[in-house]
């Protein structure tokens, strides 16, 4: 009686690992979408072509542990990382929340923060992020950036403007005087004054964007899947060392309970 009943536990054991492990990647594969411009998720190494970072390092932990091969799909932007996940051509993707974006996905809870900033010319007035939201100026962001949708909730007297989300026209806006600071993430920031001379970074931050993982919609057990591993590998120090690894500026690990913004 008692070895019937260890086969039986045995058994329900097995079928739940097997279900777990079709939950999270029901073709076989994990495929997780990013957002192939931002260096806070992942970038690739222009040398040896691997994608590295804290999402990266992620994806691939949580494809390991349910023995799955992960296929990492960068995605030009937010909105196209929410529309694979929402349609099923990915299982997962790593975006940050905003309110804007919520309706077809459900988000996990929240594991790092990006801190975002300005850059200003040298001579610029603006010597902190509070001196932003002034009369007459004008302060832009990407289309559809997690930024540009803050500014839009938050301004009260700066005019908002969109760049097309690439470096060459924030830095054309910049210095032809159409826009007077240009906000985004601290590592992209950096990133962009190596070809800016003349041009300063503000030493303070506006917000950390608070990163999360998506999962299709009406699908609880998969967001409880994310969510736990989230708290193990915190727990763990997994993301710490991969946060750190990445070598990103502008990173932090999110405590447990941090909430999302709104």
């Amino acid at each position: 009686m008692l070895r019937h009943g260890w086969l039986i536990a045995f058994a329900l054991s097995l079928f739940s690992s097997l279900a777990f492990a079709q939950d999270i990647a029901p073709g076989g594969t994990l495929r997780a979408a990013y957002l192939a411009s931002n260096p806070a998720q992942a970038v690739r190494d222009p040398v040896s072509g691997e994608i590295r970072g804290a999402s990266a390092d992620l994806a691939r932990e949580l494809a390991r542990r349910h023995n799955k091969p992960l296929v990492f799909m960068p995605l030009t932007n937010p909105p196209a990382v929410i529309e694979a996940v929402a349609k099923g051509d990915a299982d997962i993707g790593f975006v940050a929340y905003a309110p804007e974006r919520v309706g077809t996905v459900e988000f996990s809870q929240i594991y790092m923060l990006v801190q975002q900033s300005f850059i200003v010319p040298d001579g610029s007035p603006i010597r902190a992020v509070a001196d932003i939201d002034a009369p007459g100026r004008r302060i832009a962001g990407g289309k559809n950036d997690s930024i540009t949708l803050y500014l839009a909730r938050n301004l009260k007297q700066a005019t908002l403007v969109e760049t097309d989300n690439t470096p060459a026209d924030a830095r054309r806006r910049l210095m032809a005087g159409e826009v007077d600071a240009f906000g985004a993430n601290r590592q992209r920031l950096t990133n962009l004054l190596k070809e800016m001379a003349g041009y300063r970074l503000l030493p303070d931050n506006l917000f950390g964007v608070t990163q999360t993982i998506i999962v299709p919609k009406r699908k609880p057990e998969v967001l409880a899947i994310i969510n736990d591993f989230i708290d193990d590998v915190r727990a763990s120090g997994f993301l710490q060392n991969a946060i750190t690894k990445s070598e990103v500026v502008g990173l932090e690990m999110a405590p447990a309970g941090t909430t999302l913004q709104r």
